[in-house]
């Protein structure tokens, strides 16, 4: 990439954060918290020096990193580190490409996991290679957009962001340069955070739920230009399919609605695994548009479906509901062995656009819960 090249870029995305409707925003945010609202930075640096510190490697979506489900002692520092990367992604069986923007390099970006009052404190590195801006807005922080305010990062810049989890609950995290937030975040460039109460999950009358397993789903809308014969269009650089993408866009119609970055990122070899009694955790995030997640043959034992924790979860659910923008929870214990389809239940999602996964569960059929009373026969 020439130099000349990357400044051009650079200017351009500059011009469209100076008109973004959140420029204005940003900038005062900005001057806020440099001088307009009084903090005491010593006192606060001297209380987090008590705090123990605890550095996580964050892991590949759908998987989740090790951790407690209760929290283990007092508030803890958590700290984690991601970087940004701008790579080409292929969508679906057809070859379709995009050019994302990921976190750690993966769609959606990985699943962090603390405690309800823990703090958390993220290195978030934009390297030289990159031709974007770029921050990140965690929905479960206060103050600054989130963060975003205070983590513009260019090329070659790194910011260390510390906030603490207030709220429990799972939420969305994305990235939101001004003027450019849609690109980004439909460009792969979100992800989810999981908060939890120090004393664990809890079902509606106060009891200890507590998963096996964890998986993390992260549902994405693409909007891929076509050309004048409908077939995908493939560009150089996110730059250049920027306006064409931005046109597709504004039609609010995604060509791809997937789960984990591409059409059967969760099936076949890659489907979710279980066996019979395992109690497992569905962390579902949705960053821009809505969704009805469900698991056919299944259901929510116990479902949080705007993901906080402090609301008591409902019971029995065949589908349940994510706004666009949040993230949700369910918890099953799986009673039969088999393959089941997890989907979006826009079935024209599911089916046409790629919004389905599979859970593979082995162990020992129960005919008390189905059984094949007369089989099909001909005739």
């Amino acid at each position: 990439m020439s130099e000349q090249f990357r400044l051009t870029r650079r200017s351009m995305l500059a011009g469209a954060a100076v008109a973004g409707a959140l420029a204005p925003v940003v900038t005062s945010v900005a001057h806020a918290e440099g001088g307009d609202i009084k903090t005491n930075p010593a006192a606060t640096a001297a209380n987090i020096a008590t705090l123990k510190r605890v550095k996580v490697d964050l892991v590949r979506p759908p998987f989740v990193h090790a951790h407690t489900q209760k929290a283990e002692g007092a508030p803890k520092v958590i700290e984690f580190k991601t970087t940004i990367q701008e790579k080409k992604i292929i969508v679906d069986d057809k070859g379709t490409e995009v050019h994302a923007m990921t976190f750690d390099g993966s769609v959606p970006g990985p699943m962090m996991v603390v405690h309800q009052d823990d703090y958390v404190e993220l290195t978030l590195v934009n390297p030289d290679t990159n031709e974007l801006q770029h921050n990140i807005d965690f929905h479960s922080a206060t103050g600054a957009l989130g963060g975003g305010a205070l983590t513009v990062v260019n090329p070659g810049e790194t910011a260390v962001l510390r906030f603490k989890a207030t709220k429990a609950g799972v939420f969305v995290y994305h990235c939101a340069p001004a003027g450019m937030v849609p690109w980004h975040v439909t460009s792969g460039m979100n992800g989810a955070i999981m908060v939890l109460p120090r004393d664990g999950l809890k079902d509606h009358k106060g009891h200890d739920l507590v998963y096996d397993k964890v998986y993390y789903v992260g549902e994405q809308d693409f909007y891929v230009p076509k050309d004048e014969n409908g077939q995908f269009k493939k560009y150089e650089s996110a730059g250049e399919a920027y306006p064409d993408v931005l046109e597709a866009m504004k039609t609010l119609t995604p060509t791809h609605v997937v789960f984990n970055g591409a059409v059967g990122a969760l099936t076949g070899d890659n489907a979710l695994q279980a066996k019979v009694g395992d109690r497992v955790l569905i962390l579902h995030s949705q960053a821009n548009r809505d969704t009805r997640p469900h698991l056919i043959g299944g259901h929510g034992d116990y479902v949080w479906a705007t993901g906080k924790f402090a609301n008591p979860p409902e019971l029995d659910q065949e589908t349940w509901f994510i706004p666009g923008g949040a993230a949700g929870a369910a918890y099953y214990t799986f009673q039969q062995p088999g393959i089941y389809a997890y989907v979006n239940h826009n079935l024209i999602e599911a089916f046409e656009l790629g919004a389905a996964g599979h859970f593979k569960v082995t162990g020992d059929w129960n005919d008390d819960l189905m059984t094949a009373v007369v089989s099909p026969t001909s005739g």
